[in-house]
């Protein structure tokens, strides 16, 4: 996995199939080369471990995915395989949940007799709104462009946790959201000069931490940033609930940034043997 990810030319087959372990998809790569090698791990590694109905169902609809013109549903696809395959690594039992008008969680993991929730999302946007005033935030020509940038997607961020909480309230379970930002700046097409965004890693955590207070029904907020400059902290504070992976930028197979920050106000908190796997994940 590429930190720009490539774009490749793959087409699904569906096909039934008389056995319950047979495949339930099978997908040809119409270049020379095969498969990026990435996503073949992914999908045999996902294939061998998740053998149920529902979760060889979701995966073929993940695949035709891959292809699909719209990039943001391309990356949360990608987002999906490769989160639910980091979990299995760690020793978890995953399932793919069906898709439903009613707007369920992606995942199911288990460990044990227990279980929890999650939902992925990409955040990939486009030049045109990514030039729309973002409402409460000033403008660059007031703050100065880095930190405005650093402000509007810490905005954006928090945007899309308050609409996927909507989506997960209903959940007795712990429930965590996940959140891929392949593109820092949010700019939807590959084209054009890419920008650097610096950000406050231990602003945007308490930020978010003060945010999921009011979201008692969410556990806890994976963010995997991509592309981004950690600003140096200005706060000495470290804030018990957050956990902080930096990478240099030269590791392009892992996202530069990835923060777990778990709700201290969850009503369904996650166990001690769940917190270390995902933590195993970052």
């Amino acid at each position: 996995m590429a930190r720009w990810r490539p774009r490749r030319t793959m087409r699904v087959h569906s096909r039934r199939h008389g056995s319950p372990g047979a495949p339930a998809v099978a997908w040809k790569h119409h270049l020379q080369q095969g498969l990026p090698r990435h996503l073949n791990d992914h999908w045999s590694l996902l294939h061998r471990h998740c053998a149920d109905h529902s979760s060889r169902l979701r995966l073929g609809r993940l695949l035709h995915r891959l292809v699909h013109h719209d990039l943001g549903v391309q990356e949360s696809a990608l987002a999906e395989l490769e989160l639910a395959s980091q979990l299995i690594r760690v020793g978890l039992g995953v399932t793919f949940l069906p898709e439903s008008q009613a707007r369920t969680a992606d995942l199911e993991c288990r460990l044990g007799s227990e279980r929890f929730f999650v939902e992925v999302t990409a955040m990939v946007g486009s030049a045109e709104r990514r030039r729309l005033p973002v409402r409460g935030i000033m403008t660059g020509e007031e703050l100065g462009e880095e930190a405005d940038r650093g402000a509007i997607l810490t905005h954006r961020i928090l945007a899309r946790i308050k609409q996927k909480a909507k989506q997960l309230a209903d959940y007795c379970d712990p429930v965590i959201l996940s959140i891929s930002i392949p593109r820092a700046d949010l700019l939807g097409g590959r084209q054009g000069r890419r920008e650097q965004i610096q950000i406050d890693l231990k602003a945007l955590a308490g930020s978010v931490t003060v945010d999921l207070t009011s979201r008692r029904h969410l556990s806890a907020v994976l963010i995997s940033l991509w592309d981004v400059e950690p600003l140096p902290s200005r706060a000495a504070l470290r804030l018990a609930n957050v956990e902080i992976i930096e990478r240099t930028k030269h590791q392009h197979t892992q996202p530069r940034v990835r923060l777990f920050i778990q709700n201290p106000s969850a009503s369904a908190p996650l166990s001690e043997s769940y917190d270390a796997s995902i933590r195993q994940t970052l």
